[in-house]
């Protein structure tokens, strides 16, 4: 059993070249569920979303998120309507926020209906929300405005900064069914390369996840999404340094130090290797933007180590 701690886009393209390396079937990825949000009436679940779509071989291979070859017709007719359309649903995305929304009424966990989507979707690997219950990351933005974590993310397209950010109903959540299960038998742990702050902070939040994590430091490898400094893809590296943290791998370190035991990062900051293991971890440096073919196979073989001799 390989274990990932997984967000959105980022993770996603670690995780299917994960599963080719080990085998889909020895893959669990427990995916933060922070980032939901319920607009025109519907459970949107956008992690959750881009790892199914990705592992199916399904994702908009431009932007990482949605479907390929996605159409857009009910988004131009509601804003015929000026409707809410900031948020931008495909057609065929549609239908899995409509099954979603439909399951959770009739009284399924999300964990069952993510099982659901993923089984249809021919997902052999084991995805599984952080948790079942509702945990909403809430985004205070300079001046003092409290938003939704997508109304900071798409609406305004992470341009605003931010001064702090609280996972609302975390203290009182769960882990979902597994999770706990799916870190303790783990042969190894991944920690994805997410946004530290929105996209892992927000797992670890929900009560004896990172207990649970903590206890197995020394088989946690974490992936930076920090590459010279900056993030390869969304505000990771804003976010670092308006809350307080330095926009490096030496930062990173700091974070992940007390709950993963060696850190990967890119060639670009093996000049930072020497500083990252007096923060407490191994560094292994390797290719990790996985920009081009076998770099993610490359980079899912060196996290997952001697565990893939027993595949």
């Amino acid at each position: 059993m390989i274990t990932a701690l997984a967000g959105g886009v980022g993770a996603a393209r670690l995780l299917a070249p994960l599963c080719r390396a080990v085998g889909p079937a020895r893959v669990h990825a427990v995916v933060n569920t922070g980032d939901d949000e319920v607009l025109h009436g519907l459970h949107i679940s956008p992690d959750l979303d881009t790892v199914t779509y990705t592992l199916a071989g399904a994702a908009n291979p431009t932007t990482g998120w949605g479907l390929a070859g996605e159409t857009w017709r009910v988004m131009e007719a509601l804003e015929r309507y000026r409707g809410q359309t900031w948020f931008r649903l495909g057609d065929r995305d549609l239908a899995t926020h409509l099954y979603r929304t439909q399951r959770l009424a009739e009284g399924a966990p999300l964990s069952a209906v993510a099982g659901e989507i993923a089984k249809a979707w021919g997902i052999r690997s084991h995805l599984m929300p952080m948790t079942d219950d509702e945990v909403r990351t809430r985004v205070t933005l300079a001046g003092g405005e409290e938003v939704s974590f997508q109304d900071y993310f798409v609406r305004r397209r992470h341009s605003v900064a931010v001064t702090g950010l609280r996972f609302e109903g975390a203290a009182t959540s769960r882990p979902a069914p597994g999770v706990l299960e799916a870190v303790a038998g783990a042969e190894r742990l991944i920690i994805c390369p997410s946004n530290p702050l929105v996209s892992i902070a927000p797992i670890l939040a929900v009560p004896g996840v990172e207990e649970a994590v903590r206890a197995r430091r020394q088989d946690v490898v974490a992936i930076s999404p920090i590459v010279a400094g900056a993030a390869l893809k969304g505000p990771a590296d804003r976010l670092l340094a308006e809350l307080g943290h330095e926009a490096s791998v030496v930062g990173v370190a700091r974070l992940w130090a007390p709950i993963a035991g060696t850190l990967i990062v890119d060639e670009a900051d093996a000049g930072l290797a020497r500083q990252v293991e007096a923060e407490g971890m191994d560094c292994l440096v390797a290719p990790t933007v996985m920009d081009r073919p076998g770099v993610g196979e490359s980079l899912a073989r060196l996290a997952v180590g001697d565990t893939l001799s027993a595949s």
